[in-house]
């Protein structure tokens, strides 16, 4: 009872905290405008009222719209098989990658709140117990966890996330990505996953995570990668890159995905492969744009 007294405390700490705090970011990313998308057309409508086209980005714009989709379009598979596959995967990338800097930017305010906290603060608390760097319940942190904090709550290469997106999702086409927003295989033990059609038994009651949208799959993957123990040798890594001053790639930190697939070392070949093939790199140093959230419907 006094463990479960703590959590509900901490919890509502650090609502009221966050509601007292809201920071600029926040507010571009409240009341979002919606953008109804009937075609291709509107979408590329879009893309070019925030200058964020091919063309843009060859001539060097790094900025990225603050964009939000509801979920896959259910012809996006009977579209995507229409069309250049140069195209297939731009449309792709261009509406994941505003996930993914939005998902960072939160992280990062996160990580600021880990290095100005005192141990003892609730706020705190409840980012670590977010990040299973502690349990539920405790009332304080020490130095040392609070140091194995800070090398979790920190950012993923763009780059690196869009790579695993596009491989694990076949460029936004699988069923999971269709039916749960789905996008990076992240197995589910709840009951509450989408089943795959050739399960296997040994494993156990698995399934596909599933999530609200395209932005909560994303979110819910670095929260995988930063807290989950399989992934604690890319944690190191990033922390050992960061402690030199040094910048952290995709590329790089692919190699410590060991775990992430049981094809193991191919796996990590594959995403370095489909990095420097599709030019990826180039996202890892992009940045959001100043606009009010745009949410795009089907």
């Amino acid at each position: 009872m006094k463990k479960l007294l703590t959590l509900i405390l901490v919890t509502l700490f650090f609502i009221s905290a966050c509601s007292e705090k809201t920071s600029p970011a926040d507010k571009l990313m409240s009341n979002p405008e919606e953008v109804k998308i009937t075609s291709l057309s509107d979408l590329d409508e879009v893309f070019t009222q925030f200058h964020y086209t091919q063309a843009d980005w060859e001539n060097g714009n790094k900025e990225v719209p603050r964009l939000t989709f509801e979920k896959v379009n259910p012809k996006w598979q009977e579209i995507s098989d229409n069309m250049p596959v140069k195209n297939k995967k731009m449309i792709f990338l261009r509406l994941m990658l505003p996930l993914v800097l939005v998902s960072n930017e939160r992280i990062l305010q996160e990580r600021e709140v880990v290095k100005s906290a005192k141990l003892n603060s609730a706020e705190l608390i409840a980012i670590a117990v977010k990040y299973k760097a502690v349990d539920e319940g405790a009332s304080s942190l020490t130095e040392q966890q609070k140091q194995d904090l800070l090398s979790r709550v920190n950012t993923i290469p763009p780059s690196l996330a869009l790579a695993q997106a596009a491989e694990e999702s076949a460029w936004g086409t699988s069923r999971f990505a269709l039916e749960g927003n789905a996008f990076f295989g992240q197995w589910d033990f709840s009951g509450n996953g989408i089943k795959p059609k050739q399960q296997r038994k040994e494993l156990g009651n698995y399934g596909i995570a599933r999530f609200d949208s395209p932005l909560a799959s994303v979110e819910g993957y670095m929260l995988n990668i930063n807290s989950t123990s399989a992934y604690q040798s890319l944690r190191d890594l990033r922390a050992k890159e960061v402690a030199a001053g040094n910048t952290y790639s995709g590329t790089l930190l692919a190699g410590t995905l060991i775990k992430y697939s049981e094809r193991g070392q191919a796996y990590i070949d594959g995403l370095r492969s489909l990095i420097s093939y599709n030019k990826l790199g180039l996202t890892d140093d992009t940045y959001l744009s100043n606009n009010k959230l745009v949410h795009l419907v089907y």
